[in-house]
């Protein structure tokens, strides 16, 4: 079955089960500046499932078109893309775990067709700290399904998935019970962060036995479904909204429940025919197929080039039908990005040319059956894309013929090598070093902080800034050093917002192992607090918002831009200021030297592991990203 055959049958069995279709959201949100695009099914049903009546019922169905950009460097194994689509259905304080647990097992076997034998269940294993008990309630559901399916459904209680790797699984084994942080959903992430006041509760993932032989048991340990590994896929999850936080941490039963669940249709495609693989499936394939003939190459020996730009291609193809265009802030940039990164791998397969007009019009073939009020631009998006297609050409073309210049008279690359690439040519630094690597050049171990230096020595020259200024508190310039960095910013921006708005840096000590950040502060934080702070930075590094900087007039910057800074007494006439998220209305904006990193969801996750005292007045925090 292909993916949209299974998208009409899905919306038509929710309806036959007495669920309204409602119209999925548009990839840009209007007016919500805290997140760079729809990332999952619920995410526009949220009001509703936090109490709002909804103007068409209590029983809803769509399928939500979303984009993660936090993936991007994910694209390239068999499951991973930055563009995908959720078939979701919700009941808002009408059915519960029977009749969801049910349906949906119904709609897999009965309409889609996969075996029951390949399907495999989790849920959650209880929490004492908070009195959440197992949910027996859905484990015994399951059973009795399994049980009608001819299938004897084991139950074996797993704990965390590093406890899965170990143990792996035993014959006759179907449901697993594992912890908050695979089968509990909040809007903050498991049970201690869950968010006062906020709905939450257990969930219900169903994944998809591709094999044994598909785990590679060396890299990721035994299998199980919340394994890493290949063997696995989840393709569904039902949350059961059943709790809410109190002000005193503690939870209590809801007396209206929720159900909220989400199915990835590429993975329900996927298992349909039976491949781990999803760039196999309809909405892949014919442009894998047309790369072939374009390129002369074959998919099974260019895998990751090939997966990169049908991704991207898609991802940009359904931004720019929703009337978006690439520019160089927030959502523009994250398109922009897409088809630069697709248009660089199409050299790797010997695409030196144009080829989207070859491309896009499959694109939008695959999508024809998704409604008009969200593709609201489907008849200028191949104009839009090639425009962008012949400009980068000509900033590629420029840039690779200086760039092979410097390769044929060095054995290796510094950052002073890559500024001159972007400060001289436009071939921008996060390009070249994509090149380096694509053709297996070397860079130099410290390219970061040597670009950073020419920039300071231009700077100088200059007079508009002096050496050394704005380094933040890094002992050096790694990956993960800068990555710490651009944490700094988000911890400072969520303290102001809901801490206190007048706190303010008073020193930070980076490492690429952790981050130290001291802020005036006159009262140690709360649990709530600190759980509050950080679920905030880690919904901005969700929303993976845009990290760009410019250098401005000292005066323009304070305040024009409002930019946060420390020292403006000392500042040159000119500086330097990032800003991350929506330029009009951002996140954080900040006079800092950098460097950081382009976009927040490659940083991981924000964790507080400790906050304490520093001196009178200043408190102290130290995080890690995990």
């Amino acid at each position: 079955m292909d993916a949209n055959e299974i998208r009409k049958k899905f919306l038509e069995f929710q309806v036959k089960n007495g669920h309204k279709v409602i119209q999925p959201a548009p990839l840009v949100l209007e007016g919500d500046p805290t997140t760079l695009f729809t990332g999952s099914g619920m995410q526009p049903l949220l009001p509703y499932l936090l109490g709002k009546e909804h103007p068409d019922g209590t029983r809803l169905c769509d399928s939500q078109p979303s984009m993660r950009m936090q993936d991007i460097d994910d694209v390239g194994d068999p499951r991973h893309t930055t563009v995908f689509e959720m078939l979701g259905n919700w009941s808002l304080g009408d059915y519960f775990k029977e009749e969801q647990i049910r349906n949906f097992f119904k709609f897999l076997t009965e309409i889609v067709g996969l075996d029951p034998e390949k399907i495999y269940v989790t849920c959650f294993i209880g929490n004492e700290k908070y009195g959440i008990p197992k949910d027996e309630e859905a484990a015994e559901i399951w059973q009795k399904v399994f049980k009608e399916a001819g299938i004897d459904a084991k139950v074996a209680e797993i704990g965390t998935a590093a406890d899965g790797d170990k143990r792996g699984i035993k014959p006759g084994e179907r449901i697993f019970f594992y912890d908050d942080h695979e089968n509990w959903w909040s809007r903050g992430g498991g049970c201690e962060s869950t968010p006062i006041g906020d709905p939450c509760g257990p969930d219900s993932e169903v994944f998809y036995d591709f094999g044994e032989d598909k785990q590679d048991v060396e890299k990721y340990g035994k299998a199980h479904p919340a394994s890493d590994g290949a063997r696995f896929m989840e393709i569904g999850n039902s949350v059961f909204m059943q709790y809410r936080r109190l002000e005193d941490g503690s939870f209590e039963p809801l007396e209206k429940k929720n159900v909220d669940f989400g199915g990835g249709l590429e993975r329900i495609a996927a298992a349909s025919i039976g491949s781990f693989d999803v760039f196999k499936i309809s909405l892949m394939k014919p442009i894998i197929d047309k790369l072939e003939q374009i390129s002369g190459k074959s998919y099974d020996n260019n895998t990751d080039e090939m997966r990169v730009i049908a991704d991207h291609i898609r991802g940009a193809y359904l931004l720019a039908a929703q009337g978006l265009v690439p520019s160089n802030k927030t959502q523009g940039y994250a398109m922009r990005r897409l088809l630069r990164r697709a248009i660089l791998r199409a050299l790797d397969l010997g695409i030196s040319s144009n080829f989207l007009s070859e491309i896009v019009p499959i694109v939008a073939e695959n999508y024809a059956d998704l409604p008009d009020s969200i593709l609201t631009h489907r008849g200028d998006a191949l104009e839009v894309m090639l425009r962008e297609e012949n400009a980068f050409r000509k900033t590629l073309n420029r840039g690779l013929k200086e760039l092979n210049k410097l390769v044929k008279n060095n054995k290796m690359l510094n950052g002073g090598d890559l500024f001159k690439l972007q400060d001289t040519y436009g071939f921008p630094m996060e390009l070249s070093v994509e090149e380096c690597y694509r053709q297996g050049i070397e860079l130099t171990s410290d390219y970061v902080k040597e670009f950073e230096a020419a920039l300071a020595e231009q700077r100088e020259r200059s007079q508009t800034a002096s050496k050394g200024m704005f380094k933040g508190g890094l002992e050096d310039h790694g990956e993960q050093t800068v990555k710490y960095h651009t944490s700094c910013h988000l911890l400072l921006a969520a303290l102001q917002k809901l801490i206190d708005p007048t706190i303010c840096q008073k020193g930070s000590n980076i490492t690429s192992e952790r981050v130290r950040f001291d802020f005036n502060c006159d009262h140690k934080l709360t649990d709530e607090e600190k759980s509050a702070v950080e679920a905030q930075v880690n919904e901005w590094i969700e929303a993976d918002l845009p990290v760009v900087f410019d250098e401005y007039d000292k005066e323009y910057a304070r305040n024009t831009l409002k930019a946060h800074g420390e020292f403006w007494d000392k500042y040159p006439d000119m500086l330097k200021v990032y800003t991350i998220g929506d330029f009009d209305n951002p996140v954080s904006r900040e006079v800092c030297g950098g460097p950081h990193v382009e976009h927040t969801g490659v940083l991981g996750k924000f964790k507080i592991k400790k906050e304490e005292s520093s001196s009178a007045g200043v408190r102290r925090i130290k995080a890690v990203l995990e």
